[in-house]
């Protein structure tokens, strides 16, 4: 006799699954189905297959664009992550004064909107008005450019890295107040102090939150859009349409209504950041289980 099937579960899922994937299941079929196609001016859409991912693997403004976003992450997210940790121990160690005050001090940035931020790091790093402009105005010299070609991108990681500080810094403080007392006590009987607390307990145990900021960071490296298309008004000449792929497939799409490239772009971008992430997961993991 057959076991009657119970749906119970699946009527409290339902709503979710309804959700997931209306915005995001199909979007990405979508995209997936536009990157197929190319737009032309007699005969309208056209099936090329993977003829757009040919051109865009042979794209020099892509290749431009990715490789920008790549040295970033390699050189802010360690930085961010560092400086993030750092706090976290700081908070933890219960050796800093007004604790809560410089929780909400270091988290306050991750409060402010994006927009709002970029705007105020524009004013700050402008040579015609602002903080930059002022001190430039007060050594007699230019000697500060945040805008200037070779020092863009690192002004750029600047304003992330003072945004999201405090967002990794909650994630791994969170984890710090997991481990058990019984560690630390075993540890002080055994003689262990500062540095030695840190290195056989603290980052052990939060190893795994560390993974999570690194896959949330390198996620949001490739994703960088915000903060150059916000400056971009102020460094018209240095921050180009393309440059970061994210802004290349937008302005590819509303500004040159070229809708099967974008879309192609994109799915590229995000296939690269999901491998990635993949692997850094995988790797991460395998530490755990040693």
């Amino acid at each position: 006799m057959s076991r009657k099937r119970d749906w119970t579960g699946w009527l409290f899922t339902w709503p979710f699954a309804f959700v997931f994937v209306f915005v995001f299941i199909t979007p990405l079929v979508y995209a997936l189905w536009l990157s197929l196609f190319q737009n032309q001016l007699v005969g309208g859409n056209r099936f090329v297959g993977l003829g757009n991912y040919v051109t865009a693997f042979q794209d020099p403004s892509f290749w431009e664009g990715f490789g920008r976003v790549f040295g970033f992450l390699l050189i802010q997210v360690p930085i961010m992550l560092v400086l993030a940790m750092v706090a976290a121990l700081a908070i933890d160690s219960a050796r800093l004064y007004a604790t809560g005050l410089f929780r909400v001090v270091v988290f306050l940035p991750y409060a402010v909107p994006a927009v709002v931020a970029v705007l105020m790091w524009g004013f700050l790093y402008s040579g015609n008005f602002g903080l930059t402009a002022s001190i430039n105005e007060w050594l007699g010299s230019d000697v500060l450019q945040p805008f200037a070609r070779q020092w863009i991108t690192a002004s750029i990681g600047n304003i992330v890295t003072w945004e999201f500080v405090g967002y990794n810094m909650v994630i791994f403080y969170s984890a710090l107040k997991t481990i058990p007392t019984e560690l630390y006590e075993a540890a002080e009987i055994d003689g262990a102090r500062g540095w030695q607390v840190v290195r056989a307990i603290k980052l052990p145990a939060v190893r795994g939150a560390i993974v999570i900021a690194t896959i949330f960071s390198i996620i949001g490296s490739f994703q960088l859009f915000n903060e150059p298309n916000v400056l971009q008004p102020l460094a018209n000449n240095v921050i180009t349409s393309s440059f970061t792929p994210n802004m290349y497939a937008y302005n590819l799409s509303f500004a040159g209504q070229q809708y099967n490239y974008s879309a192609t772009v994109a799915i590229i971008m995000g296939v690269i950041t999901a491998v990635i992430a993949y692997v850094v997961q995988m790797r991460g993991s395998r530490k755990e289980d040693r």
